[in-house]
């Protein structure tokens, strides 16, 4: 299977919760699992500077943007959410896609159906196969449903003493205690609480983008941190390999290394971006959802 299978269907939301900021080439930003469009508060300023305009979105079920009512949330409902909120934003260039974990998962998809509308990728950590889940990992995706409810119905000082451990015990790369910034623990343990519980149902389905990547042709940037614990390391040098033209760097980090290691990641991108192409220009852009 290499795509996203259409299952039951409803009524997409067409509003969500987002930024918008600089002028100039776009850059889109799409969060991970369980996360929001504060995942990208370190690098939207500079893309600012350096004359990009950046965008970042709270997918649906995460941050404020709509959380539909359902137990189990499905992955292409996910996806036709940021096509509708992308078509809103009427671009006339096409644009770099960031993706951060799940946010890489359908970076690539957009990019392997529209590669027109798409200058570049940059993946951080990204989901592509659930064979880059641990077998633990695969065992609670098997029960979304609970780990969801978990999820959301533990206290948020559990959550951040959780996260608090967890980022002690994976230490800094630059020797510091903690792996991430105080503002980013309690964002994050934040951001668990507000994700609809039904949102942890998304991988509980085979997804497998692994048949596509030959044909996605666009400068690549997949970088990961060697040491996550989500998805395996050793699968990210194996997508750099499967993608034409990708280049791939990593650094002694966890799942998140544009927040933990902010100032590395963030001279890569300005970098890869620097080297691209001038971004295409587009006259009267047809709605996505109907092409």
């Amino acid at each position: 299977m290499s795509s996203i299978t259409q299952v039951k269907k409803i009524d997409i939301p067409s509003r969500a919760n987002y930024v918008c900021q600089g002028k100039g080439s776009p850059v889109v930003m799409i969060h991970g699992l369980a996360a929001s469009l504060h995942d990208w508060d370190f690098i939207l300023p500079e893309l600012v500077e350096a004359g990009y305009s950046g965008y970042a979105l709270d997918l649906l079920g995460h941050g404020i943007s709509p959380k539909p009512d359902v137990r189990g949330y499905q992955m292409d409902w996910v996806f036709d959410h940021f096509l509708l909120w992308l078509d809103s934003l009427h671009l006339d260039h096409s644009a770099v896609i960031i993706g951060h974990s799940l946010g890489g998962y359908i970076a690539l998809e957009f990019a392997h159906r529209y590669p027109d509308r798409t200058r570049g990728l940059i993946l951080v950590d990204p989901f592509f196969s659930l064979d880059q889940l641990p077998a633990y990992m695969r065992l609670i995706y098997r029960y979304p449903i609970i780990s969801g409810l978990v999820a959301h119905s533990t206290p948020e000082w559990l959550l951040r003493m959780i996260i608090d451990i967890s980022s002690i015990s994976m230490g800094h790369s630059a020797g510091g205690l903690h792996a991430l910034p105080e503002e980013v623990r309690a964002q994050t343990a934040l951001d668990y609480i507000r994700t609809a519980p039904g949102v942890y149902n998304i991988l509980n389905a085979k997804f497998d983008l692994t048949s596509n990547l030959s044909s996605i042709t666009l400068p690549s940037l997949v970088i990961w941190g060697d040491r996550d614990q989500t998805l395996a390391p050793a699968s990210f040098d194996k997508l750099v390999s499967m993608l034409p033209n990708a280049k791939g760097r990593s650094i002694r980090a966890g799942h998140v290394p544009h927040q933990s290691n902010a100032d590395w990641f963030n001279s890569l991108v300005l970098d890869f971006l620097a080297a691209l192409e001038p971004a295409v220009c587009f006259n009267n852009t047809p709605s996505l959802r109907s092409s």
